[in-house]
Order: C-alpha cells, then structure tokens, then sequence
C-alpha cells in the first residue's frame, strides 16, 4: 500500500496517548491535592469541577491500548511481559479512584474520610505507575526472537522511580491550576485563603516541575548515547533548541499569570503547553522506536491488512470520541458553584 499505516497508527496511539494525559492527568491531580484541603465543602467542589466529564476520559487510554495490540502486537507482548507489575498497580489506582469517586458523595459521614483517602491514594498510585512506565519506556527492553528477555522487576530503577515522581508533579500542576480556572464562591470568592493556596500551590509545582525537566534532561543523555545523540549532535540541536526555550518561556509567561487574580484560564493552558513539550520531548529522545533502544515501529507492526482494516473503524470512532469529549465541556462549562453536584 501507498499508505504508511505504520506511522498512521503511531500518530494515533500518541494523540490517544496525549489525550489521555491531558484529560485524565487534572483530574489525578485533583485526586492528590485532596491531601492538602481538609474541608467537606471546599473538596466537594473540586470533585464536582471534573464529575461531568471524568468518566470519559479513560476512554482513550483504552483506545491508544487497544491501537498498540492491533496496530503493533510486538511492542504491546512486550511492554505487557516487562511492565505487568506497574501496569496492574496503575489499574487498581485507577480502580480505587473511580469507586471513591462516586462513593464519597454516597457515603455516610463517618465513612467518607475513607472514601477521601482512597481517592487520594489511587490517584497517587495510578500517577505514580504510569510515570514509572514511562520511565522504564525510556531505558527500554531487552528483546530477544520477538520476546521480552528480561526480568520481572527490571522497570524498577532510580531513572523510573524518579520519573513517577515526575509524573506526579505535572498531574498535581494540571490540577491545581485547572481549579485556578474552575472554582467559584467557596473555593474563589467567600475562602481566599484556598485559592490563594492553590495558586501558591501551583508556583511551588511549577519549580519542582522545571527542576524534574532538568533532571531527566540531563540524565537520558549521560544515561544513553544515542538519547545525546539525537539532541545535541548537528544539525538536530539547531532543530531541537526551540523546545527548552519554549519550556522557558511557557514557565515564565505562567509564573506571572499566577500572580494575576484576574487570569483565570492561562494558567492552565500555559500548564497544558508544558505537558505538550513534555510528551514532545520524549518522542522525541525514542523516535523512531516503538521499544527502545532496537525495535522500530516498522519491525514491530502489524501486517497491512491488518492495520488497514481497523484504521477504517479508527477513523469511524475518533470523530465520535472528540465529539462526546467536546460537547461535554462544552456543556458544563464555566465556574462551579458550592452546592452544585451531578451525583
């Protein structure tokens, strides 16, 4: 075929990908700022913010999971055998914050501290398992005759850890900043002192977020030469310098949104900008291989049949999830109001 589905299906596992970090990442965010507000009151509204709309979410990391089983079964056989262990502790996080989620507004109110905790503690643990995925994505798999070749525990490395703890940083940012630009009346207006809180939140994140860039930039590189090679080697440096100075830039321009009262929404946008060059990044340290250090996106993928045939139900079913996503937001736009609730 004319087609590259090869590179069709890489795009679209990364856009579901990036989807998915995006929208699921406030939202886990939220979930592990829960430990810094005590109020009933104050943590109802920021569960309700994201309670029209979270359910949606996981959505499209069912869809980038299940366009990598199709689209490439080499690189899902291997990246499920190296990474059941985080990837089972990411599930029950995800598990556990979904049941608290909609358990909490249920319960009594002896048992809604559980409830809390639990929510906290599973959007802690979902966090803190992907970014350890992450990171063992980028030191990679040793593979040997199409198989994973390695140990149980080979993801769990100080690069990993460090980068689940990363991770949890950016998710805490997205969501202190999205409550910047959601809450109203308890958390905006009638108790300074919490927006206040979440705004002094959000700068203390934003240099613990720049501080977890600077690290892992300078570590990939010592760490794997071919990482060095691709970002500072020329003519790619010319190419590639736009990306830390555009992080530099976005940091700059959201540091001084947070000290504006009246601004709203920039902050989390600029906070999404700094996902985005996030993701960029590492794309960019990993391209073309879809398992790192060896395995291209070509060796690993489907026959083209079969990557054509499920790209005709792709391009049937995104429009139909971007839609659903849009309109959702649409319609439950706005602030939010104490006392509002959608349980």
């Amino acid at each position: 075929m004319g087609i590259e589905l090869s590179v069709i299906w890489f795009v679209i596992i990364v856009f579901a990908t990036l989807m998915y970090i995006v929208m699921d990442g406030f939202d886990l965010g939220i979930g592990m700022l829960f430990g810094t507000v005590r109020g009933s009151t104050e943590r109802d509204v920021m569960v309700n913010s994201v309670a029209p709309v979270w359910d949606g979410n996981e959505t499209w990391l069912v869809l980038g999971g299940a366009g990598l089983f199709g689209a490439f079964p080499l690189a899902y056989a291997v990246i499920i055998d190296a990474l059941s262990i985080p990837l089972t502790l990411m599930l029950i996080g995800l598990i556990f914050r979904g049941v608290a989620f909609e358990f909490r507004f249920q319960a009594t109110p002896s048992h809604r501290p559980f409830w809390d905790r639990a929510f906290f503690g599973g959007s802690l643990l979902a966090t803190f398992s992907q970014g350890v995925v992450v990171g063992a994505v980028i030191n990679g798999f040793p593979v040997s005759g199409r198989a994973f070749s390695g140990g149980m525990f080979d993801w769990l490395t100080p690069f990993s850890l460090f980068c689940g703890l990363g991770l949890c940083v950016a998710y805490a940012l997205l969501g202190a900043t999205w409550l910047v630009m959601k809450s109203e009346g308890a958390l905006h207006d009638a108790l300074p002192i919490l927006q206040q809180r979440m705004r002094s939140a959000s700068r203390q994140l934003l240099v613990a977020l720049l501080a977890v860039f600077a690290v892992i930039s300078l570590w990939t590189p010592l760490a794997h030469p071919a990482i060095a090679a691709r970002w500072f080697s020329l003519p790619n440096l010319y190419f590639l310098l736009p990306v830390p100075l555009l992080v530099i830039l976005i940091s700059g321009w959201l540091w001084r949104t947070l000290h504006q009262r009246d601004r709203h929404v920039s902050p989390f946008t600029l906070t999404l900008g700094l996902v985005f060059l996030g993701f960029s990044g590492l794309g960019i340290s990993i391209w073309p291989h879809i398992i790192p250090p060896a395995i291209t996106l070509w060796q690993a993928a489907a026959p083209p049949q079969s990557q054509g045939f499920m790209l005709v139900g792709a391009l049937l079913i995104i429009p139909v999830i971007l839609g659903y996503t849009c309109w959702s937001y649409y319609v439950f736009r706005g602030k939010v109001q104490p006392g509002e609730g959608y349980h």
